[in-house]
């Protein structure tokens, strides 16, 4: 049984990832949980104008929240009337990265999948500000699903990897039985213009073989010093669905994220990226 989270903002591009989670995991017994939380909405409410109409705005947030929230899962039942699903809803007062890191620990989220984007959709950018806050501080496996994105049968993935990162079993695994969902082939792809690895690497690739044992994997190297470039070549490429990447310091990931290297690895995310954080989480 998998446990998913959704946050909500009851945008289009919300609705998107909401869609692509119903699709994806149709054969799959799976527990859904859509959270929205609500305080920067509240704190930008355009009546919230003194403290004496705080607990009157507050009211009024909480209860749209809660409203929109009931009305989505109508709509995801009609859209997706599966028993192997299992739906719940949650509306918070609470910040994003809190409320989803409170979840997480709480209902042993498996997954939280979103929209690379959300209300603003602005085109310049590759990340909304909500998908980097969730990307880059909450403590569980993040998949992130661009706009108009509807492929959800990936046959070809790709995990860029430098082997200097002792993986955590579980969110190998996750990876393994997304994979396996679909037969999907796994590259693992290292750049580097060496071609012998170390003994923590060879042990860090031994345990990435052994934990995707169970899946079609290939292991590829790129003789190249520019690894942004060599990933988005690669992915070109070879028609890749999803990219996989480690969210740790001084990880690919994390040179993404920053606007100052985010420019030079131009990526576009026109495909998922499913952002593993390296959690201890049981």
């Amino acid at each position: 049984m998998l446990s998913i989270l959704l946050p909500i903002d009851f945008s289009e591009n919300s609705m998107n990832a909401i869609k692509y989670a119903l699709e994806f995991f149709k054969y799959q017994k799976t527990t859904f949980y859509f959270m929205n939380a609500y305080q920067n909405e509240f704190y930008d409410h355009d009546e919230l104008v003194s403290r004496e109409v705080f607990e009157d705005v507050l009211n009024s947030v909480r209860n749209d929240s809660q409203t929109k929230l009931e009305n989505l899962l109508k709509t995801v039942k009609n859209i997706s009337p599966n028993p192997r699903y299992t739906y719940h809803i949650i509306s918070a007062y609470n910040s994003l990265v809190d409320e989803a890191n409170l979840i997480a620990e709480a209902k042993n989220i498996d997954l939280i999948i979103m929209g690379t984007k959300g209300k603003s959709d602005e085109r310049h950018i590759v990340f909304g500000s909500q998908t980097f806050q969730v990307l880059k501080y909450v403590q569980c496996p993040v998949l992130a699903i661009p706009s108009n994105y509807t492929n959800t049968q990936p046959k070809h993935i790709v995990f860029p990897t430098n082997y200097l990162i002792p993986y955590k079993r579980r969110e190998l695994k996750l990876l393994s039985n997304l994979a396996k969902s679909y037969r999907s082939t796994i590259d693992v792809l290292y750049i580097s213009k060496s071609k012998k690895l170390s003994l923590r690497q060879e042990d860090n690739q031994s345990f990435i073989k052994e934990t995707l044992s169970d899946n079609d994997v290939n292991f590829r190297q790129e003789d190249s010093k520019k690894v942004a470039n060599s990933i988005k070549t690669y992915i070109t490429d070879n028609n890749i669905d999803i990219i996989v990447m480690i969210n740790t310091q001084h990880s690919f990931l994390e040179d993404m994220l920053f606007p100052s290297t985010i420019d030079e690895v131009s990526l576009g995310l026109d495909i998922p990226i499913l952002a593993m954080q390296n959690t201890a989480r049981f």
